[in-house]
């Protein structure tokens, strides 16, 4: 017993550690995110519109899955950072386009059409998955 109480004293902290880090990196990416959309789901969201709150929820679950790939492949947490980072300016990025492309999806989440949201959050999340899975290393054979 005394082994594990000593294990759990010495990991504890690098886990608050690191997983704050993770945390920190989605709470400032989900901040740009909102910052960066066209529509202000957070004002929508307040107003009761449910395919916002579906669009802003996929966003931030597609932003939380690449972390969660550097999480747990990076072997310091400088290399967390570093490429929790790159990323989520990548996922910020396709966001960004993916909005763009996407033209008549900001009105159509405005007007509350679930439809329009389920695309978006479909996308998001692909691209995440696609994001995390580029993170993995091969030669470390870690993921």
């Amino acid at each position: 017993m005394t082994a594990t109480l000593q294990s759990f004293q010495q990991g504890f902290p690098i886990f608050l550690i690191w997983t704050g880090s993770a945390g920190l990196l989605l709470l400032v990416a989900s901040s740009v995110y909102v910052l960066l959309t066209p529509w202000k789901e957070l004002a929508l969201v307040k107003e009761g519109n449910g395919a916002a709150g579906l669009a802003l929820s996929g966003a931030i679950v597609g932003l939380a899955i690449p972390i969660a790939s550097c999480l747990a492949s990076s072997v310091s947490l400088w290399d967390l950072l570093l490429w929790g980072t790159v990323a989520l300016l990548l996922q910020l990025l396709t966001y960004r386009i993916i909005d763009m492309i996407l033209r008549d999806i900001p009105k159509r989440i405005q007007d509350d059409e679930a439809g329009a949201a389920i695309i978006l959050i479909a996308t998001k999340i692909s691209v995440a998955l696609l994001l995390a899975a580029g993170l993995w290393d091969p030669q470390l054979q870690r993921f």
